[in-house]
């Protein structure tokens, strides 16, 4: 391996990767849980009203990705990542400026963008243009830091609120995207890593389905089907436990547990299955939830706490999977645009899962959504059982 893993030590690529990472979720995908409501009393809007503004910003997101991930694969992540920094910063500067619906859902939408190109789908493919084959160590370790965002941006954005306003807190966030992740984005990834290999050799593995468009729709579908699971329980997870039984206090205590079990896993995986396929690790994680929704349709309110475990590792495992699983199966060559592609399904449907779990929730309850949740994620565990895995882990 030349280039990144020469002259470059991966400690600070991962370090400075991760910390750009936790600071682009925490200021764009983690921001309206705290901002939206003060954002909607402002501009004398329904909360809904802005939600659907952050809305469109994830399709845009999705229909970007492809883009992002094909210049990725050109020229490596450094510029894209780096000209995130400032999108990303714009469009936080377009929300504090915003005195209308209109201009709002305009910064979403830049927003959007900013995310197709600074977000985990790009950086994923910074780092197998960085490292090929060897990508997924390092994927994982920015899991591990970025899976903080939100227990920083979380906090940090309802502390700029309470002192400046949602609107000062828009504009803070800019700033540390130019103090803080422009620098970071910029000079601590390498501009070039392992030679690309050539299509030809990209799809040379021995029965990995690197040339199969049915190996494609299948991690299409299994992204697309945990993700808006990971959306909907996202939105709705208290409202949820509550549904089948669990006090307003445990509910919400149960979710506090997520993020942790989300970090717990990726440790686990990064500790005892980095050997293993990836496709055994997704396979497992794809299971949790279900096993969790078990415990729920047996015990009730009381099994909230180990449902809120089951999923957050399900879930922190399977955001590791997004990056190593098209490494493992069709390798490094052309990942970048391939990331974006199977990407999208994923973010649309993920922008549209707290409305539709919504309405199952209103419309049948708790269980049938429990059950509906279930059954995707089942369903994932299928197109997972028949892939196969190429002739060895990347």
């Amino acid at each position: 391996m030349t280039g990144a893993s020469s002259a470059w030590g991966r400690t600070p690529v991962v370090l400075g990767l991760g910390a750009a990472q936790t600071l682009a979720w925490a200021s764009s995908y983690y921001l309206p849980a705290i901002l939206a409501g003060a954002m909607a009393r402002d501009l004398g809007v329904p909360t809904s009203w802005v939600f659907a503004a952050f809305s469109a910003g994830l399709v845009v997101s999705a229909l970007l990705g492809p883009a992002a991930g094909r210049a990725i694969d050109a020229r490596g992540g450094r510029p894209v990542l780096a000209a995130s920094s400032l999108v990303l910063a714009g469009g936080l500067a377009i929300l504090g400026l915003a005195g209308s619906l209109p201009v709002l859902t305009l910064g979403w939408i830049v927003l959007g963008a900013g995310m197709a190109m600074g977000l985990y789908d790009a950086a994923f493919s910074a780092l197998a243009y960085l490292y090929g084959r060897d990508a997924r160590g390092p994927i994982t370790g920015i899991t591990l830091i970025a899976g903080f965002a939100s227990t920083v941006g979380w906090p940090l954005s309802a502390l700029l609120d309470a002192e400046f306003g949602w609107r000062g807190a828009c504009f803070a966030w800019a700033v540390l995207h130019l103090a803080v992740g422009l620098p970071l984005n910029r000079f601590l990834i390498p501009a070039t890593g392992a030679a690309p290999e050539t299509p030809s050799n990209a799809q040379a593995g021995p029965g990995d389905g690197r040339t199969s468009p049915y190996a494609m729709g299948l991690l299409a579908f299994m992204f697309a089907a945990t993700w808006f699971v990971t959306g909907a329980m996202a939105a709705h997870l208290p409202r949820l436990l509550e549904g089948v039984g669990a006090a307003p206090a445990a509910a919400v205590a149960a979710g506090a547990l997520i993020g942790p079990a989300q970090v717990a896993a990726r440790l686990l995986e990064f500790g005892l299955l980095r050997r293993s396929h990836p496709l055994v690790s997704a396979r497992l994680a794809t299971l949790a939830h279900p096993l969790g929704a078990a415990a729920l349709f047996v015990f009730g309110g009381p099994a909230a706490a180990a449902f809120a475990l089951l999923h957050g590792a399900g879930n922190g495992v399977l955001t590791i999977a997004k990056g190593t699983l098209p490494l493992a199966i069709f390798g490094p060559g052309g990942y970048g645009l391939r990331q974006g592609v199977l990407g999208a399904p994923s973010r649309l449907l993920q922008a549209t899962a707290p409305l539709l779990f919504g309405l199952v929730i209103e419309g049948y309850g708790s269980t049938a959504a429990l059950a509906l949740s279930t059954a995707l994620s089942l369903a994932a565990l299928a197109a997972l059982l028949a892939l196969r895995p190429a002739s060895g882990p990347p």
